[in-house]
């Protein structure tokens, strides 16, 4: 049993900056595959198939590291509501950037056969589960040693990490497409970024170093002895809501982020370059706005900016398919841009809005558990139902908007259902039980 006790505070802006180069390096880790899975992986690995078959394969296997999350947040959060948020870190980083730098050198079909497509499954499995431990230690950290009324702005760094981390890897990406024949792409300049990834992960791992434990945790006199069955037993409705609240989310980045690249390569013949750019800059202005967004939670509250992305990403998903089938740069960019904005005014408040919904003795496994249920749901399936969905349509893809319409409205429904959690005095509200 930890006894509470005094700890000298950290500087604000360094927690949130050591939080926001973890969740980058993590997240920079996890999106470096799914930019592999749409360009290379399908040839590489899995070549007695079709192009769109091959290309469904590849996605299946970037789909396995969203089953493995809600896995790693039942693992680490065991961790982090036990023994404290900060080993989390550590574990989490040192788990994911290990599987990535072995993803770079696993040989391909035609070297190992059927064990090259096996490996690759184990390795993305063993990222998904690092990274369903991440999210959570990171944003506990800084939301529990924020101030109340600036805890949607500090919680807030940690969710621009996955911006970042995308930029990264995209950014490596499209350096080597631009620079590289296809051939030498194809043989090993795609392994480059994943062997960068060992580099980042120490960078990491320094950075967080010197991080000092949640106040929150240390000040809890008695802890969950088993956190998820808890988390089972007296919250299951909440994670059930919060999942599905969620989902939304997961499918519109990812719909942007990896079946978009996919599709506009090879059924409407652009470059890798021009995608890989129209949606890199998307996601520059989405990374850039979430401190906005979360300013606006603290004063106005998460729920209402929640329910507003919601019904934004409803109403966009035709219109974004419409500009993707265009082709052309600008346009597909706008569509890319505006459902980006939707999609950050729910997450941009997540951070704080999901650790306010549990109690501090279960909240590690809780939020984090429900986060990463929303990735199996919105993140794991999209790419997939998107190609397989796209392939039964003519130019312009309707079913897929339909589909991610579809998604919009469950969310929708899944936020009306939650309860508002913005601190409206310095004393936080309760914490709300499933």
């Amino acid at each position: 049993m930890h006894r509470a006790r005094t700890v000298k505070p950290p500087s604000m802006p360094r927690l949130a900056a050591a939080s926001l180069a973890g969740t980058a390096i993590e997240f920079y880790d996890f999106f470096v595959y799914g930019t592999a899975a749409a360009l290379v992986l399908g040839p590489l690995f899995f070549p007695t198939f079709s192009p769109v078959a091959g290309t469904l394969a590849a996605f299946g296997t970037f789909g396995v590291g969203f089953v493995a999350r809600p896995l790693g947040s039942v693992l680490f959060g065991h961790i982090g509501d036990r023994h404290g948020r900060r080993p989390v870190l550590v574990l989490s980083l040192l788990l994911t950037g290990a599987a990535t730098v072995a993803v770079g050198c696993v040989p391909t079909y035609d070297s190992i056969g059927t064990a090259a497509p096996v490996l690759l499954l184990v390795l993305r499995f063993l990222q998904g589960l690092g990274l369903g431990g991440e999210w959570g230690g990171a944003v506990l950290l800084t939301a529990e040693h924020a101030p109340p009324d600036r805890r949607g702005l500090w919680s807030s760094f940690p969710q621009i990490g996955p911006a970042v981390g995308f930029v990264l890897a995209n950014g490596v990406m499209l350096v080597l497409s631009a620079t590289l024949s296809d051939a030498q792409f194809a043989s090993w300049g795609w392994r480059v970024p994943f062997w960068a990834a060992g580099v980042l992960a120490a960078a990491g791992l320094w950075l967080r170093s010197s991080l000092t434990e949640s106040p929150q945790f240390l000040e809890l006199r008695e802890h969950a002895r088993v956190p998820l069955a808890e988390v089972v037993r007296e919250h299951w409705r909440l994670v059930l809501l919060t999942a599905g609240a969620l989902s939304i989310g997961y499918a519109v980045f990812y719909a942007v982020t990896t079946w978009s690249l996919a599709y506009a390569t090879e059924r409407l013949g652009v470059s890798r370059t021009v995608m890989l750019a129209c949606i890199m800059a998307a996601v520059v202005v989405k990374g850039s706005l979430t401190p906005l967004v979360a300013i606006l939670g603290d004063r106005y509250g998460r729920r209402p900016l929640c329910l507003a992305g919601c019904a934004a990403t409803a109403l966009w998903m035709f219109p974004m398919i419409a500009l993707l089938s265009t082709g052309e740069p600008l346009l597909m960019f706008l569509g890319f841009l505006v459902a980006l904005i939707a999609f950050v005014t729910m997450f941009g408040v997540i951070a704080a809005y999901l650790p306010e919904l549990y109690e501090p003795r279960v909240r590690c496994t809780g939020a984090a558990v429900g986060y990463n249920l929303g990735g199996v749901l919105g993140g794991a399936l999209t790419p997939i139902v998107a190609t397989a969905v796209a392939e039964q349509s003519g130019r312009v893809p309707w079913g897929v908007a339909a589909y991610l319409t579809g998604i919009a409205l469950l969310s929708l429904g899944c936020f009306a259902l939650l309860p508002e959690t913005r601190p409206v005095a310095v004393v936080a509200t309760e914490p709300v039980a499933g």
